[in-house]
Formats: C-alpha cells, structure tokens, sequence
C-alpha cells in the first residue's frame, strides 16, 4: 500500500504548518533582529509587550488547522450581520432621500422651507455607513473585480497563492496602517484634545463631537468613527481569507472553501 499523502486530514509536522505560522515566524525574527541588534525608529523594532505572545500564539495556533479553521468560521459570520444591517441602512437611504425630494417639491406650495437639513444629513451619512460596514461582504462572496477571463484558468493553488500573498504582502499591512493612522483622526473627531489627549468630560458626550460644516447639519463625529470600525472588519474578513488560502497551499481543502465557478464572473 502507498504512503498516505502528506498533505491530507491526518497529516502531521512542519511541513503542515499553516503558512501563517511562517509568516509570524518571519516577522518574529525580524522583531527579534530589530529589536536587539538595529538602531531603527520603525515599528518591527518597537513592538508593544503583547505583540510577542500574539506571534508565538499565531505560530501555534497554525499548527492547529481544526482551531484555525474554527477561528476562520466565526470571522466569517460577522458579514452575515453586516450584511443585514446594509440592507437596513438602503432602505433608511430611499426613504430619507424620497423624503426630501417630497419637500423640495413642496417648498413652493406652502411657501416656507420645510426641507430638514438634519434629514439630509442622516440621509448621506446612512448611505456612507451602508459601504463602511459592508467592506467586508464583498471580500467574503467574492465580489471583488479581477481580471476573470485570465483568473478562471488558473488551478485552486496557483489562485490561493496569489491571494495569499497580495492579501499578506499588500492589503493587510494597508489596513493595519490605515487603522493605526485613523485612531488618532477619530479620537479627535469625537472630542479628545490634541495638545493634551484628553477627553472632555460629563455625559453629554454629543457636544464634544466635531460638527458638520453645513447648516443644519448633525455631528460627523460617529460617522468618522465607523472609518475605524469599517477598516477594522475588512482587516478581519482579509485574515478570514489568508487562512482559507492558506489551508489550499497546504492540501487541505476541506478546510479551503472552495467555491467552484462554471464561468467567469461578469464585473459590470
């Protein structure tokens, strides 16, 4: 009888490491080399206490592919949510905008003003909320534009390649930047101090808020803050994907989810 194949469910070692065991191992040693032997004011040389155990606990939770994978499963149903509440926020969109095309309209009819800037304000900020928390959607179902004519003919691991290493090399450390640059820029939108960083205190929080420069406008200090939080669930639904790509590199395509396509997407 033949040898069992090396890469299948029951496979075991280092060569089965999830290859994002090998990328935190890379970037742990090149924290360690920064850290101790290079005068460098970059972050590799810089990392907070708990960046240690995160990349000792990521190389061996790679190591687990059921818990990996498990891991991958709940990030995965975070767009089912978001998902719902875009479709909450369309119909909020249409109603909104109906409403202040109705008043337009009417203006002339009871000669006053009776269009609310407060509604068209909530009108755009829904409408920039449906697109923050719904990022993360279109990474999961695929909906990304590629050049599909080309991509369709690739095989399962020459595609889990290539979006493991433009996901790795490119978009993640993109949102990881992105985030840490936006911190700042929300904190301030809601009210903390740049001189001191202080936060205003009492509990009418609202009026600390950065204010829209339109009349009649609301805060645009919420909406600011969902930049974060919009970032932050597309860097997570891009490690759901480096997982699922990396289970194809390494065999397991149980764990890989692919989705099988007859033909190529048409991205109108």
């Amino acid at each position: 009888m033949g040898a069992a194949s090396e890469t299948g469910p029951s496979a075991a070692g280092w060569r089965t490491l999830h290859p994002t065991g090998w990328v935190a191992v890379a970037t742990l040693l090149a924290a360690l080399v920064a850290h101790l032997f290079i005068d460098t004011q970059y972050l590799i040389a810089h990392f907070e206490w708990w960046w240690w155990p995160l990349l000792v606990g990521s190389i061996a939770m790679s190591a687990w592919h059921a818990g990996l994978n498990r891991v991958r499963v709940w990030i995965e149903a975070i767009p089912s949510y978001t998902l719902r509440v875009t479709m909450v926020l369309a119909w909020a969109v249409f109603v909104l905008q109906f409403f202040n095309v109705i008043t337009r309209y009417s203006n002339e009819y009871v000669e006053q003003d009776i269009l609310i800037g407060e509604v068209v304000s909530l009108a755009w900020q829904c409408f920039g909320l449906m697109f923050l928390v719904a990022m993360n959607v279109g990474i999961r179902d695929g909906v990304n534009p590629r050049i599909d004519f080309w991509w369709i003919n690739f095989s399962n691991k020459t595609k889990a390649a290539l979006d493991f290493a433009m996901h790795t090399v490119l978009l993640l450390p993109f949102v990881f930047m992105s985030i840490r640059i936006l911190q700042s820029y929300v904190a301030s939108s809601l009210g903390r101090k740049a001189g001191s960083g202080e936060w205003p205190e009492g509990w009418r929080v609202w009026q600390s808020w950065e204010q829209a420069v339109d009349a009649g406008g609301l805060p645009v200090g919420p909406i600011k803050a969902f930049l974060l939080i919009g970032f932050a669930l597309f860097g997570l639904q891009l490690l759901a994907e480096v997982i699922k790509t990396g289970f194809v590199l390494i065999g397991r395509d149980d764990y890989g989810a692919i989705v099988e396509r007859d033909t190529p997407q048409r991205i109108e």
